[in-house]
This record gives structure tokens, sequence and C-alpha cells, in this order.
């Protein structure tokens, strides 16, 4: 058992005994991979969504240095016909690159590091199958496989490391893909050597041009997860199962942690946050807490055009139109708006619908990142209303129309393209933004049915709040007073003063045509029922 060949089972062993939510069926896709053409995989996903818990429970399956059967006892790939197909059957090299970038002095030695440590270790193991002047990883490997008919299964943990760490080395790079090319570069030398491959990281497979670097790997990203989309993170029902085994509140936790979207899941929730909650028994911002976020603000900061309309267009609840297939796949080619916003799909700052091609911020936790973010320089008066959004909030449930009024006028002489009312909708995204601060409150739903029609926004208090419930609707160059007069004539209160009691309701104008030094574009009506 060593460091890089065959590293046993106690990293698994360690994560069974702590809370654990069953992700081996990850464990049968592998398998149906090994000895075919799809046996090269590339899961990508974002910092803290369990990359490294998985390619530990993958060692730990596959090493044949350990015995690991009573690890899966009661586990879903204990079910599957693939169970023995793999179980301690093969050598594993395990190779995490961030291991390697913090113990080497001189990153530029890296690639020949790696080579030169999993070597030594398999002259260990086979040292009369190897040669003594041996420096290349790929042929010692094909030297054992081909005297000892043994094959091997090769887990790389955040192989985008380099990418991140040696950002703008390119030769670097370029070195560290030979490596890469030389072990994987499919033909008879891979197929005898390898039988199956994972690599895990953030970022997907770099591109050169349109091409691939490694054309060979079937990838799994945060843009298209295609069938491992469950397992990017945790699934609604296992956080409703953590929830009733914990105690928890479900609700809450959804607001917080849920928000990650895919074509075959629609809910992933962020896991490692989601466990940290129920260890704490507290809600809070523990992904990006534990995140510098000075790379965020460096990333939402940058002067392509429309980049920081469609970030504030987000904040207001919005989802805006990303085009992903230009992305490079690294940090510092970045040629729009829509590789910047490709860039934080697969960070996590994020979320993505495939089908409509369109991005938004997931909940509650990474909201919370993009308002730090942008309280900083460079945003004007969106900063400051961030910053004044708890007072709006106080002023609305006090009945203070008039400094409802004026903060909307503040967020109208902000003077973003954005927040350039055309009609109601713009308006309805304009008013997400001020009330940023109600989402720890409140569920915001728009266009919420309700008595004879839909009101346009309905604020529902969460269970651990005293907060009324509010009802605003919204008119576009009309008057306060009819909207409140829509909200009493189709009864948008009904159903909601039974089940809630106290309400706010509140109508909100938009006059284009205001003009006169005592004439606002904004007025408000304000009603306690």
């Amino acid at each position: 058992m060593g460091t890089y060949l065959n590293p046993g089972n106690q990293g698994f062993q360690i994560i069974r005994n702590d809370i654990y939510v069953d992700k081996t069926g990850l464990i049968d896709y592998v398998n149906s991979t090994i000895d075919t053409p799809r046996k090269l995989t590339c899961f990508s996903r974002p910092r803290r969504f369990g990359k490294s818990f998985a390619a530990k429970m993958l060692c730990a399956y596959y090493d044949k240095s350990c015995d690991s059967r009573s690890l899966f006892d009661g586990l879903e790939i204990a079910d599957k016909k693939s169970f023995e197909k793999g179980l301690n059957q093969y050598d594993v090299i395990y190779l995490d690159v961030t291991r390697f970038i913090s113990i080497i002095s001189d990153i530029n030695k890296i690639v020949s590091t790696i080579q030169t440590a999993v070597i030594e270790e398999l002259r260990k193991k086979y040292p009369q199958h190897i040669k003594d002047a041996e420096t290349i990883l790929a042929e010692a490997l094909l030297h054992v496989s081909e005297q000892t008919g043994n094959r091997f299964i090769i887990i790389i943990d955040e192989w985008d490391a380099l990418f991140r760490e040696a950002k703008h080395d390119d030769a670097l790079q370029k070195e560290y893909v030979q490596l890469l090319r030389g072990l994987f570069k499919g033909g008879p030398s891979t197929d005898k050597t390898i039988a199956a491959a994972y690599m895990t990281g953030i970022l997907p497979i770099k591109k050169y041009g349109t091409e691939s670097a490694l054309t060979d790997f079937l990838e799994f990203t945060m843009t298209d997860p295609a069938k491992l989309a469950k397992y990017i993170g945790f699934t609604e029902q296992e956080v409703k199962q953590l929830c009733d085994d914990h105690e928890m509140d479900f609700e809450k936790m959804s607001a917080w942690y849920d928000g990650y979207s895919f074509n075959r899941i629609q809910h992933i929730y962020n896991p490692n946050s989601v466990i940290k909650a129920v260890i704490n028994e507290e809600y809070a911002n523990y992904w990006t807490g534990s995140e510098t976020y000075e790379s965020l603000k460096n990333y939402i900061s940058m002067n392509f055009d429309g980049l920081k309309d469609a970030i504030i267009a987000m904040l207001g609840g919005e989802e805006v139109r990303v085009t992903v297939s230009t992305f490079q796949n690294d940090i510092t080619t970045f040629k729009n708006k829509d590789d910047v916003l490709t860039l934080l799909i697969h960070l996590g700052y994020l979320g993505y619908h495939a089908k409509e091609r369109r991005a938004f911020i997931p909940n509650q936790e990474v909201a919370d990142a993009f308002a730090d973010a942008i309280r900083g320089d460079g945003w004007g008066d969106i900063g400051k209303l961030l910053q004044e959004s708890e007072d709006l909030l106080e002023a609305t449930i006090r009945g203070d129309s008039d400094a409802v009024a004026e903060a909307l006028e503040r967020v109208h002489s902000a003077n973003s393209s954005v927040l350039r009312y055309n009609n109601e909708a713009s308006l309805s995204s304009a008013i997400m933004i001020a009330y940023y601060t109600a989402r720890r409150f409140y569920k915001i739903v728009p266009e919420f049915p309700q008595g004879k029609g839909f009101a346009d926004l309905v604020f529902l208090p969460r269970k651990d709040t005293d907060k009324p419930v509010m009802i605003i609707e919204l008119k576009y160059d009309k008057d306060a007073d009819t909207a409140i007069r829509q909200i009493h004539e189709n009864r948008y209160d009904g159903d909601l003063k039974k089940h809630f009691g106290n309400l706010i309701l509140v109508g909100i104008n938009y006059d284009k045509n205001a003009t006169g030094k005592n004439r606002k574009k904004h007025s408000c009506i304000i009603e306690t029922i």
C-alpha cells in the first residue's frame, strides 16, 4: 500500500465514519466503462461538491491491496450486478495534483515530480519489470502490463489544478497535457495498460481552439452532466432524508442550498453546505464563506459589454441567455461576457438551464456571494442599494410609502440599462433587487396565482419569521391607487389573509412622463390588513 500506487481504503473509511450520503452508484457507471471505448471519464464540478470524496471512494473500491467489501455493505453499489466486477481487483494509480503543487518548491518541476514519484512506487512493487533509468510514466506502466498482464485504474483528483495555479504558464501547461496524452492517447499501448480512468476537477478539459486537449475522454460538466447529474451534489430526496434524520427544516435547507438544475434532474443541492448545516444545526453561508471573494469580484467586474447588466438582472431573479460553447476551459482566455458567465457556471456561482441556454443565481448562499462582491467599488448605486435593502423592507412593513418611493427613485437614478424600465416586467426585476434582503425572510413568488388572477409579487414569510405577507402590485404609466384597487378587486389577499393573518398591500407605479422638480417617477401606496 503506497501513496500513489494502491493507496488503500482509509480515505473512504474516514468518510464513512461521518454523515454519509450514498453516492456509490457512480461506481456502477465506471464499472460499465471498463474495457470499452468509454473507459476514460472526466467529471468536473465546483469546489466542495464532493469531488475528492468520489475519488477516494473509487480508490477504495478498485484497490487490490485492501479488502473493502464491508465498507460497501448496505450501499447502492452492493446491490448492483457489477459489484463483484471490480471490487479490489486492480492496481490503482491515484494522483492528487493539488498535493504535488503543495509539496514541491518549484512548480515548473511538477510533471517530472509526478512521474518520478509514481515510477518509484511501481519499481518497489515490480522491481524486475521497470528499468532503473526509466523516467516516463506511460512507458513504466506499459512494461508492467506487458510482462504481468496487470492493468491499471487511474484516478486523478483536481486534474485541472495546474491550469489554475500556473494559469499564465503556457509551456508548463502543455508539458502537463503531454503527460496526460502519453497516458491516455488511445491505441494498443493504452488498451494494454489502462482498464479505466476517472479524472475530476473544477474545469472541463482545456481546449486549444475548438479541439479538446484530450479527445478520448468522455466529459460530464456543469453545463452538460448527462446521466451523472445526480452525482454532482445531493438530490432533493437525499436532503429530505437528512432533514428527517436530523430534525432540520427542509424548507430553509432548500432556500439556502438548492437551485442547481439539469435536464435529467431538477433539484441539486450543494453537498458541503448541507452537511455543515446538519452538523452545526444552523443555516449559513458555508461554501462561499470558505472561499475568497476576490476572484469573483475580478470576474464580474471585467469590462465586457453587458456583463454587469447580466449580473444585476440575475440578482433581480431573472435568467440570462449565455453561449457556453466558446469557453476555452481555462481562467485566462475570455473573449466576451459569455465566457465569464460560463466560468461562473463551472465554479458553481451560477446555475444553468441547458435547454433554454440560460444562467441564473441558484440560491441564497450564492446570492450572498454576489451581493458581497457588488458592495465593493465599481457598481455605483447598485451596491449602495443592496446595503440599504434591509431599511427598505422595514420601511415597507411600517407603512412608510414615501420612503419606499424614494428608495425606488434612487434605484432608477443608478442609470443602469437593466433598470431602464420599459414595462411592468422590468419594473418587477428592479423591485426584486431593491428587496434583496427580504429573501432571507421570505419566499418571493412572481406572478402568484390568487383570487381572480395573478399578483405581480407575493412575499411569503418563512416558518421561522414573524414577518407579514406582502403583496406587491406594479403599474407602469398609471397610478399607485390603480395597483391597490386591483389587489382588492381581484381578491389577491383572500386565501393569504385566511392562512397568514397579517398582510401588507403595496401598490407601486412608475410614471415615465413625470417631470418637474416636485414630481417623482415612482409613487407608492401601502395598506396594512
